[in-house]
């Protein structure tokens, strides 16, 4: 029985296409400056239908809502501020996601999050669809937990290829990890919760 696990995200109200291949960089310019226009409106444009994704995956790096609106907004600003570093030929959503890691593990390092003060976690904010919606939620919400439960850099890799269905080499750009890494972290991951020792 197939399952449909969404997350609702303040920015779920904007449909995004699941993969944005039109996004692929700037309007071939004559000058630097216009480069620069060029690849802010292509950022500009790209981030709302970015939005979504972004508060996702910033929710399974922080496990709470208002720390993963504080991650969106943090990379909406740096994604704009440095606009022209957008490669014309790369995927948007990688560089957007990209950022996000960063400002995460740069938060990591400078403060250590406070947990469970006021948050809510990520289980209470799932929607399921169809005819079994109690069971599903259920089953949903132990997989969940036995996801939180893994190591943070597991738990990262699970999320970026089987929720957002990224390639290993794309969850390998993303993390800045070699291939061989994401591999490793996923194939423990699956050992971990086939074995229910999470």
């Amino acid at each position: 029985m197939a399952m449909a696990l969404d997350i609702i995200s303040p920015y779920s109200h904007r449909k995004a296409p699941a993969r944005q291949e039109s996004l692929r960089g700037p309007v071939p310019s004559t000058s630097y400056g216009e480069n620069a226009i060029a690849s802010e409106a292509a950022v500009r444009a790209g981030l709302s239908a970015n939005l979504s994704k972004l508060w996702r995956y910033g929710l399974v790096l922080s496990r709470h809502r208002d720390v993963a609106d504080d991650l969106v907004q943090q990379t909406c600003v740096r994604a704009l501020e440095r606009a022209q570093q957008f490669s014309e030929g790369s995927r948007l959503d990688h560089w957007l996601l990209s950022i996000l890691h960063s400002i995460w593990l740069n938060e990591l390092r400078a403060r250590r999050v406070r947990l469970g003060q006021g948050h809510v976690s990520a289980e209470e904010v799932l929607v399921f669809d169809g005819a079994n919606v109690a069971e599903q939620k259920l089953a949903a919400l132990q997989v969940m937990k036995q996801v939180n439960d893994l190591p943070e850099a597991q738990r990262m890799a699970v999320f970026l290829a089987y929720v957002e269905g990224f390639s290993y080499r794309e969850v390998a750009t993303i993390l800045d990890i070699p291939i061989g890494t994401v591999m490793s972290r996923l194939s423990a991951a699956r050992a971990t919760l086939a074995e229910g020792q999470v």
